[in-house]
């Protein structure tokens, strides 16, 4: 099964928490008191549904079939003060970098980037209070209690922004798949037409003294990728969560190396200007063809002040230094 057809990154569900337990009006009663003071318990609450981070999931697939997502209600107050039990809460564990929005208004709620950070995305009814509170000094015997407060209903987003350490920000046939199969475990689908990769890879780049890096290949832009044509958003908001962006430009470009550069480099500012806060690296692919006098003058198009290198993924041509080149940039 190809990777593509599993990676889930958008799911909308109905979350409906559980309903506070109603309050006990139990008067106290035993074979000693015929006529005793109120003792009713309170209403348990009801149950919340929460989301929780886990390094274990890479994407929302375990909850693409899950459109409803149901808490227990809250059991009520019973006598002798008893406080009736909490309805059970429903954890729904999502990876790294999922953001919870509310589906009718697309407010974003919050979001989850810490393994084992735990929010309440739609929280249980109160439980009623119990007879008991209502005792004053005019009102000895209280006989009514509260009602459990209702659970709550609605519809909500939950979107998956990939984190990774690097992004590879190139066009279709750049080479991004081929560098990343070469540099990590990741076996991504490879083939020399356009849009072979339609959702991101992701793969552990292991680095020098067993320290490792995560590397995305976010699927090609196009131009006009920014007003939605081809792959459009979808993607490009997996760029946003990376901390170093690597532009391909294949060595054998039919524009100049700055041309491509200046497109991609405008793609991302049309769609985020916050982008561009992120360092900035330039690798040229397939540049085993080349000769030195060759690479002389296609280096002399380098857009001014970003750090770059000619690279071949087929050759092994100066992947190490790509690598430390990476390494500086995520570590600055």
């Amino acid at each position: 099964m190809a990777q593509g057809s599993n990676f889930v990154d958008y799911v909308k569900v109905c979350c409906r928490s559980g309903h506070g337990g109603s309050g006990s009006a139990h008067l106290h009663r035993d074979k000693f008191t015929a006529k005793g003071g109120p003792d009713g318990g309170d209403g348990g609450r009801g149950g919340h549904i929460m989301l929780r981070g886990s390094t274990q999931h890479w994407t929302l697939l375990h909850l693409k079939y899950r459109k409803h997502i149901i808490a227990e209600n809250g059991l009520p107050g019973g006598s002798t003060l008893k406080t009736g039990a909490t309805g059970k809460d429903e954890i729904l564990e999502v990876p790294l970098g999922t953001v919870a929005k509310d589906a009718e208004t697309g407010e974003v709620l919050f979001e989850i980037t810490r393994d084992g950070q735990t929010k309440i995305l739609t929280p249980g009814g109160r439980g009623g209070l119990g007879n008991w509170h209502f005792k004053s000094s005019t009102v000895q015997t209280p006989r009514h209690a509260q009602p459990g407060m209702p659970g709550k209903e609605q519809w909500i987003i939950l979107e998956l922004k990939v984190l990774a350490d690097v992004g590879l920000v190139g066009f279709p046939n750049a080479g991004k798949s081929t560098l990343l199969s070469v540099v990590s475990a990741a076996k991504p689908e490879i083939a020399d037409y356009p849009f072979t990769t339609i959702v991101p890879n992701l793969g552990i780049v292991a680095y020098r003294d067993n320290k490792s890096f995560v590397m995305a290949d976010i699927p090609g832009i196009i131009e006009g990728a920014s007003e939605g044509k081809g792959l459009g958003h979808r993607f490009l908001r997996h760029i946003e969560r990376n901390s170093v962006l690597l532009f391909m430009v294949p060595a054998d470009t039919d524009r100049t190396i700055a041309e491509e550069y200046d497109i991609l480099f405008n793609e991302l500012t049309a769609y985020n200007p916050e982008l561009l806060d992120k360092p900035r690296l330039l690798a040229i692919s397939k540049s085993d063809m080349l000769d030195e006098e060759l690479e002389r003058e296609m280096a002399l198009q380098v857009p001014k002040g970003i750090p770059y290198l000619f690279i071949s993924s087929v050759t092994g041509k100066n992947i190490q230094q790509l690598k430390d080149m990476i390494w500086k940039a995520i570590n600055e």
